[in-house]
């Protein structure tokens, strides 16, 4: 996420939950949360929210924030890409599958037409791998077997470059400073997708070696909670819902592989960790992004939450998530349709980051309304 460009100390500190510093609490105090219950409508209207303030029709990319003055930073593209898979799959509306088209050559003409050697463009390997997944996904999506290339050879490029092959794990950095759960955990799900879509074991077994190492050294199973890096062989208890979501979510794509109890028990222990311990009493989960890329963690921890809710058939989440959509929505800024990043405060009115404005919209496009 964030450019190494000190020493590791401090990179730690400055790497997003591949250690970002922890978010600010909101100057606003939390009121009573108006009481709504999302609906479909309400999902279209706001993702057409979310496309008008912060979309550029001449980047085919997404800004950074309301002022429009910058490119958000390259990973959340491809997390912004895969809530626009989630809405052409919810819609079969031609206009969303163009925008999948449009948003893949947004970052064809960015990125150096995904030229993953491009050390520039291209710094640490979890975005490499945020992109590899969101390819992967395109190709599912929409047969297009340019993407499903692409994704071969950005996950290559990532495995060449970050597996360590005498203790295992993923580094996350290209100095190989330490394994961050952002790098293993996204790596499991890449290769299964790519198992998915292959058929080749090689990229079942690497999900399968990657996934235990993580479990051994990122993972306490006690709790179901996830540390955010090992560095040395010392594990770094930060909590970040994203990092729940993506060990969610390789868990359960090895569970529905293998049928292994174990996967399931894990990802169930992980989720509740994240509603009972990460949330508040009343289920809300984190702010996470004081003007930063953290804004984004709760969009992908509810497009993995999802899939143990309707893949793994643990329905008993799936309330949860719906209560903190409804929280979202309800302090939403009525005038422009945006939600913001602690579900608990009215949205801000004046300028918005579109990391912080995207998890409420994007978990309203997979997760179906109460009613």
């Amino acid at each position: 996420m964030y450019k190494i460009t000190c020493l590791l100390f401090a990179a730690l500190l400055l790497h997003s939950n591949c250690s970002k510093s922890n978010a600010k609490e909101d100057p606003v105090t939390p009121g009573p949360t108006p009481t709504v219950s999302f609906t479909t409508k309400d999902a279209a209207t706001a993702y057409a929210s979310f496309n008008q303030y912060f979309y550029s029709t001449a980047d085919k990319l997404y800004y950074s924030n309301t002022e429009k003055k910058g490119i958000g930073a390259i990973w959340v593209q491809a997390i912004y890409w895969d809530m626009a898979m989630n809405v052409y799959t919810r819609t079969k509306d031609p206009a969303d599958l163009q925008r999948i088209t449009d948003i893949f050559q947004g970052g064809y003409n960015r990125y150096d037409k995904y030229n993953w050697n491009n050390t520039k463009e291209w710094f640490i390997y979890d975005d490499i791998m945020w992109w590899v997944i969101s390819l992967a996904r395109a190709s599912q999506v929409t047969g297009n077997k340019a993407y499903l290339d692409l994704s071969v050879s950005g996950f290559k490029r990532v495995w060449d470059g970050s597996y360590d092959p005498d203790k295992g794990g993923m580094f996350w950095d290209f100095n190989h400073s330490g394994k961050n759960a952002c790098i293993n955990f996204p790596t499991v799900i890449a290769a299964m997708t790519l198992y998915k879509i292959t058929g080749e074991a090689a990229y079942l077994q690497k999900a399968k070696d990657v996934y235990n190492w993580g479990v051994n050294n990122l993972y306490d199973p006690a709790t179901g909670r996830v540390a955010d890096n090992n560095v040395n062989g010392n594990k770094g208890w930060s909590d970040y819902t994203y990092n729940q979501g993506t060990f969610i979510g390789a868990a359960v794509m090895l569970y529905k592989e293998t049928g292994t109890a174990a996967y399931l028990d894990q990802a169930k222990l992980a989720a509740t960790y994240t509603q009972k311990t990460m949330s508040d009493v009343n289920g809300i989960m984190p702010a996470e992004g004081d003007w930063n890329e953290q804004g984004i963690l709760k969009a992908i921890f509810g497009q993995y939450v999802m899939t143990l809710i309707n893949d793994a058939g643990q329905t008993q989440f799936l309330p949860w998530i719906q209560k903190n959509i409804n929280a979202a929505w309800g302090n939403r800024d009525v005038t422009r349709g945006l939600t913001y990043r602690n579900y608990k405060v009215p949205c801000v009115t004046g300028v918005l980051q579109s990391y912080e404005a995207s998890s409420a919209v994007y978990m309203m496009q997979i997760c179906p309304p109460a009613n």
